[in-house]
């Protein structure tokens, strides 16, 4: 008899901590059958555009990601059947050819700025999280992680910032907040919510076990 897997969304702001949060739970159960599916992977292909027009992209919005292919592969997951996932190449801006195949799993951690937004993904969720970090904080993450990593200058993050991450996070991902079950104010560092998650998805697994 397959067991139905848990599926855990978790969101918050972009720089709000929801991947470390994510990280955390993942790394509290080293033993079970446990993945995390991030909804980035699923940003919309692009290769009909010319680089110039991929760049204006706006990827902090709903219309930006293909959350219908989403659904449809965890549905598959649910069934127990693997799925073969999208890989996003940041420096192309588009979907690169590679794939990465997910096994089934018994807990599913689907994380990103937007999953509690479509009621579809929602619907799909035993636990929906928001991840709560100050407007200030996530920017002071977000140049730090931009500037080492993806190479960018401080003006061209804040302007992006003030132009796109902010509207769309007061429009899109703070609303979403309503639908969360547990809201963990500063992310990782909030180590009773975190320990509260990791509870209740113990208590869960071993629910499937006893069956």
């Amino acid at each position: 008899m397959h067991k139905k897997p848990i599926i855990i969304g978790v969101t918050g702001g972009s720089g709000g901590g929801k991947t470390s949060v994510s990280r955390a739970i993942l790394d509290s159960f080293p033993n079970a059958r446990i993945a995390m599916i991030q909804h980035d992977s699923y940003y919309r292909d692009q290769a009909h555009l010319s680089f110039e027009e991929r760049v204006k992209t706006n990827y902090d919005h709903p219309l930006a990601f293909e959350t219908d292919f989403m659904i449809e592969q965890l549905k598959e997951l649910l069934q127990g059947r693997p799925v073969d996932i999208p890989v996003y190449d940041y420096k192309a801006h588009t979907r690169s050819d590679k794939t990465f195949r997910q096994e089934p799993q018994d807990v599913i951690i689907v994380e990103g700025i937007l999953v509690l937004e479509d009621e579809r993904l929602r619907e799909l969720m035993d636990i929906k999280l928001f991840v709560d970090t100050d407007d200030d904080i996530r920017i002071i993450r977000r140049i730090k992680r931009d500037m080492m990593e993806r190479g960018r200058s401080l003006d061209s993050i804040i302007e992006q910032y003030t132009t796109v991450v902010k509207p769309m996070y007061h429009q899109f991902i703070e609303p979403s907040k309503r639908y969360a079950d547990i809201i963990v104010p500063e992310g990782v560092s909030n180590v009773v919510a975190i320990d509260l998650i990791n509870t209740k998805i113990a208590s869960i697994l071993a629910e499937h076990q006893g069956e």
